[in-house]
C-alpha cells in the first residue's frame, strides 16, 4: 500500500500539551490510580439557569433550526458591543467591528490565514496558549518567540526584538491575564504594545478569556473590568483586535461560544476566512449568550470568589509541603516554579506525577521553551479534592 503523504504544516503539529498528558492519564487509569485531573482549564462549574433556560426556549423554536449566516447573529453582536461598552468605556459598531466565534480559540487560530502570507512572522508570547502557535503554522508563517521571566513581571520585553525579525513580522499576540503564567499587564504595557505596532506596521491580537477571573480587590463597579482591554490602549481600533470567550466567565466552555472585536478591516478578514469554513453555532447557543451578557451577573463573582478560594486552599496546602509557590492575581491557573531536581524536565515530572499519584498537571515546557522549569496547576476542582491532590504531590516530592 503506498504511504499517503501530507503538507508539511502538519508537522509542527503532531504533538501538544493536552493530548500528551491525555495519553499520561489513560495510562495512570489503566493501572487503577483515582485520577486528580488538574491539567486542562475547563471550568467544572455549571453555566447559569438564566442561560440554560434560554437555549431551551429556542430548541421549541423551529426558525432556530436552519443556517446561521451573520445577518441572523445582530442580536448576538448587539448585545456584545453593550456589554463591552459597560465594562471598559469604548463605543463598538456591533455592524463592523463585532464577529461571532466558535470560542476565542477559533479566532486565534483563524486569523494569521487572513494577516500571514508564507514566511511572515508572528510575534508569540513564550510560554504562551498552544492553539497560538498552530494557528501560525497552518498559515505557512514563521514564529519568533517573546521569552516571559519572573523578573519582568511575565511582560516580552519588545526592544529585544531583531530589526529583522520585525521587517517580516505582520502579527503580535498578546494574551493577559495570562495562561500559564496567571500574569496581568498593566494598560501602560498595552500603550507601548500598541504604539510599538503602530510604528512596526503590526497587527496586535490579545486573546481575553480571563477578564473576569482577576482577585485583585478594587472599588469598581461590578460591570467593570479590574484589568484592561487592548482597545483601551487603541481607542480608535487602529491595529487592534480582541478575542474574547464565554468559556471561562460564564463557564460556557462546552457551548463553544465567544467573539472577536476591533478594528473593521481585521473583523472583515477573519470574518472572509471563517465563511469559508463554516456557518455560526446554533442560534440557541446565542440566545444562551445574550442572556448571559444581558442577564444577571451574580454567577460571574460566585465564578472568581469560587476560584478564590481554591486558588487559596491550594497555594496554602503548597506553602505548607515547602513548595513556596507565589499566590496569582488572576485566572484559574497556578503556575509553580519546579523543585530544583525536577528543574529541567517539567515533561517527566507531569508524566511520573500522574503514572505514580494519579495527579494530572501540565508540563511547562509543554506552553514554549521558556515555560520548562514550571508546571501549571487548574484549579478545576473542590477544595477537599485539591488538599487531596497536594497530600499526593507530597508524597510524590518524597
Amino acid at each position: 500500500m503506498t504511504k499517503m503523504e501530507f503538507a508539511k504544516r502538519l508537522q509542527p503539529l503532531q504533538s501538544n500539551v493536552f493530548a500528551d498528558m491525555d495519553r499520561a492519564k489513560a495510562i495512570a487509569v489503566a493501572a487503577g490510580r483515582e485520577l486528580i485531573d488538574l491539567s486542562l482549564g475547563s471550568s467544572d462549574l455549571p453555566a447559569e439557569n438564566h442561560v440554560i433556560e434560554a437555549i431551551a426556549k429556542s430548541l421549541y423554536d423551529p426558525s432556530t433550526h436552519g443556517y446561521l449566516l451573520f445577518r441572523g447573529t445582530k442580536g448576538f453582536r448587539q448585545a456584545v458591543a453593550q456589554w463591552y461598552e459597560q465594562k471598559f468605556g469604548i463605543k463598538v459598531d456591533p455592524e463592523t467591528e463585532v464577529l461571532p466565534l466558535i470560542g476565542s480559540q477559533e479566532g486565534t487560530a483563524h486569523l494569521p490565514l487572513a494577516i500571514l502570507n508564507p514566511g511572515d512572522f508572528a510575534l508569540l508570547l513564550d510560554p504562551g496558549y498552544p492553539s497560538h502557535v498552530g494557528g501560525v503554522y497552518l498559515a505557512s508563517g514563521q514564529i519568533y518567540t517573546m521569552p516571559l521571566k519572573a523578573e519582568n513581571n511575565f511582560l516580552p520585553v519588545l526592544t529585544d526584538i531583531p530589526a529583522s525579525v520585525l521587517a517580516q513580522s505582520r502579527m503580535m499576540v498578546l494574551s493577559y491575564p495570562h495562561n500559564p503564567t496567571s500574569a496581568i499587564a498593566p494598560l501602560s504595557f498595552f500603550k507601548e504594545a500598541v504604539a510599538f505596532c503602530q510604528q512596526n506596521n503590526i497587527v496586535l491580537v490579545h486573546d481575553f478569556p480571563y477578564v473576569d477571573l482577576v482577585f485583585t480587590e478594587a472599588e469598581t463597579p461590578s460591570s467593570q473590568s479590574l484589568v484592561p482591554s487592548i482597545l483601551q490602549a487603541d481607542p480608535e481600533k487602529s491595529v487592534s483586535i480582541e478575542f474574547f470567550t464565554l468559556s471561562k466567565s460564564y463557564n460556557m466552555g462546552g457551548f463553544r461560544i465567544g467573539y472577536a472585536i476591533g478594528n473593521a478591516e481585521l473583523i472583515q478578514a477573519l470574518r472572509q476566512v471563517k465563511a469559508a469554513v463554516d456557518f455560526n453555532q446554533y442560534l440557541g447557543i446565542l440566545n444562551g449568550a445574550i442572556a448571559a451578557l444581558t442577564g444577571n451577573q451574580a454567577g460571574v463573582k460566585v465564578a472568581v470568589d469560587t476560584f478564590r478560594q481554591r486558588r487559596d486552599t491550594f497555594i496554602n496546602a503548597l506553602h505548607r509541603i515547602g513548595w513556596n509557590v507565589p499566590t496569582p492575581e488572576a485566572t484559574m491557573y497556578i503556575w509553580a516554579k519546579l523543585p530544583e531536581y525536577w528543574s529541567n524536565n517539567s515533561i517527566e515530572f507531569c508524566t511520573e506525577l500522574v503514572e505514580k499519584t494519579g495527579v494530572a498537571a501540565s508540563p511547562g515546557a509543554g506552553f514554549g521553551k521558556a515555560g520548562e522549569g514550571y508546571v501549571r496547576f487548574a484549579l478545576v476542582q473542590e477544595p477537599d479534592v485539591l488538599e487531596t491532590a497536594v497530600e499526593r504531590i507530597a508524597e510524590f516530592l518524597k
